[in-house]
């Protein structure tokens, strides 16, 4: 496995993180994000969401150990359809880098994978959104009901 690029180290220093913390990656790749941000977590834990069947092959191959523990985990889904499996506790921190659907680039998505997001992370919960370090932190609550009228929280990008 190839070592972390100095942008995804960036970003995972940047993050908040803190034991016991469930934290969702949104448009995880092939895991390298994922795999460290568990690596770095105490007692929590780790899922990694992607909507390309490859890339999450890739991180399961890549991630076995931390699977194993259950550190870490992976799914194949588009953040816009994000539903948590019955008895899946929601989480605490979402990260998403270079995901067009939260930086802007395909804003009607964006607004689909919002309100996905809302209901997949606990209250309180951050999102952050970016390209890289410095990470943005895209606002939660509002007007988002149904995602028709959502407002553009990266408007500014």
């Amino acid at each position: 496995m190839a070592p972390l690029s100095d942008r995804l180290r960036a970003v995972a220093d940047a993050l908040p993180l803190r034991p016991g913390l469930r934290v969702l990656e949104v448009g995880c790749g092939p895991g390298a994000l994922a795999r460290e941000v568990a690596r770095r977590l105490d007692g929590g834990y780790v899922l990694g969401v992607d909507r390309s069947a490859t890339a999450v092959r890739q991180a399961l191959e890549g991630s076995a150990p931390e699977v194993a523990a259950g550190v870490l985990g992976f799914r194949r889904v588009a953040v816009e359809d994000l539903v948590l499996e019955p008895g899946e506790a929601p989480y605490d921190l979402a990260v998403a880098v270079r995901v067009g659907a939260l930086d802007g680039r395909h804003p009607d998505a964006g607004r689909r994978a919002l309100v996905r997001l809302r209901d997949a992370l606990a209250p309180g919960a951050v999102l952050l959104v970016g390209d890289g370090a410095p990470l943005r932190q895209v606002p939660l609550h509002g007007p988002v009901r149904d995602g028709r009228d959502a407002p553009h929280p990266w408007s500014d990008l």
